[in-house]
């Protein structure tokens, strides 16, 4: 039969006369240690929408879904699959879309619908295919991090020119019609339908 070390029964005698480490929470407040990982919680005036976070979530909690003719980007996140991992917020584009709260951890509750948020995000569309291209939101932030250099984009000119309201009140956007013409090349086109003009126009 082994001994108890010296360090063992140190322990035992510490753990005896110590009060429990444990807190009386739900019947108490708790405040949790700094760093804790709580409930991540959205800044929808930050997030943009750009997928990041539903790419890196290990449960799949972050979900998307395009409506391409509503030109809605919906974002639906079940926290009651979330594992409070915090790669939503560690990889999170604009750095405040969102954060783990160390106030909200107590999400418990008989019906999982009301830990489901959905929050909803205009798109941009392809004029001539129809395809997905991106959130307003997101195209308007990268604009902001490239700074002048975004002006080298026909897609951030539109932008730009929807930001400084030059004409505003008037429908610049051309109906495609009869295939990509050059006359087509300043509407909202994908990057696919816009090489074709470009390859073939210019």
């Amino acid at each position: 039969m082994k001994y108890p070390k010296l360090r063992e029964l140190r322990e035992a005698v510490i753990s005896l006369f110590t009060p429990a480490y444990t807190t009386k929470f739900p019947y108490a407040g708790h405040t949790p240690f700094e760093g804790f990982r709580g409930r991540p919680v959205v800044d929808d005036l930050n997030c943009v929408g750009c997928e990041t976070c539903a790419n890196v979530c290990p449960p799949h909690a972050i979900t998307f879904s395009d409506d391409p003719e509503k030109k809605v980007r919906t974002i639906r996140r079940d926290y009651g699959k979330c594992i409070f991992c915090g790669q939503c917020e560690e990889h999170c584009i604009t750095r405040k879309g969102v954060k783990l709260s160390d106030k909200i951890f107590d999400i418990a509750d008989t019906d999982r619908s009301r830990n489901v948020d959905i929050q909803q995000k205009e798109l941009l569309v392809c004029n001539n295919c129809g395809a997905v291209i991106t959130t307003k939101e997101h195209l308007k932030f990268i604009h902001r991090k490239l700074g002048p250099k975004a002006y080298s984009s026909v897609l951030n000119l539109n932008v730009l020119n929807e930001k400084l309201r030059l004409a505003e009140g008037q429908d610049i956007q051309v109906e495609v019609v009869d295939h990509l013409k050059r006359k087509d090349m300043f509407n909202i086109l994908c990057p696919n339908c816009l090489r074709l003009v470009l390859i073939k126009y210019l």
